[in-house]
């Protein structure tokens, strides 16, 4: 029998979850732990078999509160009245829940999009998920977004499409703004370590939640994670995809598809 439980990595994320003579087998594909208001969280479901991510499989991949990185953007914005507050984000799961962890903690202002977030962030409003009031970005007056919040794909924010806004602040939320040169390289000013995937923590967390005496590991850095569950006993290896890279790759790829729909 085969059937789906949720995955905690955006809206629709779903496990694979596998039985057949007495065995269960899971596939998580991505997922996260942390709280996220606009998708199903995680559900662990004990399993024989786990086949886990592993994006952030490193012990020095442990991620904050999001509502306390949204907490810093919204500081800044205070600070900094007269600039305008550009965030890079993917335009799937990743805009969406940054516009409902910013409504969380009381921002209740207009916050303006990108051309190629927009679609999405209708799709979630028509499955129920209320993300208040949103402008385009693209074609408004500069002085209009001045003091604002804008949300673009990551390739937007070192683009020319940037130069109309006043002054941006440039900020992008992702769990590699943990790594200092990786902000750097970007030319990220406000780095918001913000993650749609399971950090080290959480990885290990499940792992137990899930009981499985044998883990296959995929996508990422597996070696960490196949030594950390060998020591609790539990036998593990590396899967690897043909074909399946790294959240870079994947980054490069999305950035492509989404500069072409601006």
């Amino acid at each position: 029998t085969l059937r789906l439980a949720p995955a905690g990595h955006v809206l629709g994320s779903a496990q694979v979850v596998l039985e057949h003579a007495g065995q269960r087998a899971v596939v998580s594909g991505d997922y996260k732990r942390a709280p996220d208001p606009t998708c199903a969280p995680f559900e662990p479901v004990p399993c024989d078999l786990f086949v886990t991510e592993a994006t952030f499989a490193l012990p020095v991949f442990r991620q904050p509160d999001p509502l306390r990185e949204i907490g810093r953007l919204l500081h800044d914005a205070r600070l900094f009245p007269d600039r305008t507050h550009l965030v890079g984000c993917y335009a799937l799961g990743k805009a969406q829940r940054l516009i409902a962890l910013l409504r969380q903690a009381g921002y209740d202002d207009p916050i303006w999009l990108h051309g190629a977030l927009r679609p999405m962030c209708d799709l979630y409003g028509r499955f129920g998920i209320d993300l208040g009031l949103l402008n385009a970005a693209t074609g408004a007056a500069k002085d209009a977004m001045r003091g604002g919040i804008v949300l673009a794909p990551p390739s937007a924010i070192a683009d020319r499409w940037a130069r109309r806004l006043s002054d941006p602040v440039v900020c992008l939320a992702s769990g590699w703004m943990q790594v200092r040169q990786r902000a750097k390289a970007r030319g990220v000013e406000l780095p918001l370590i913000i993650s749609d995937h399971a950090d080290w923590d959480a990885l290990l967390r499940t792992c137990d939640d899930v009981g499985a005496g044998e883990v296959w590991v995929t996508h990422g850095r597996e070696d960490a994670l196949i030594h950390a569950l060998g020591k609790r006993g539990v036998r593990a290896r590396a899967l690897r995809l043909v074909g399946y890279g790294d959240e870079d790759e994947a980054e490069t790829a999305l950035d492509t598809v989404e500069g072409d729909a601006a």
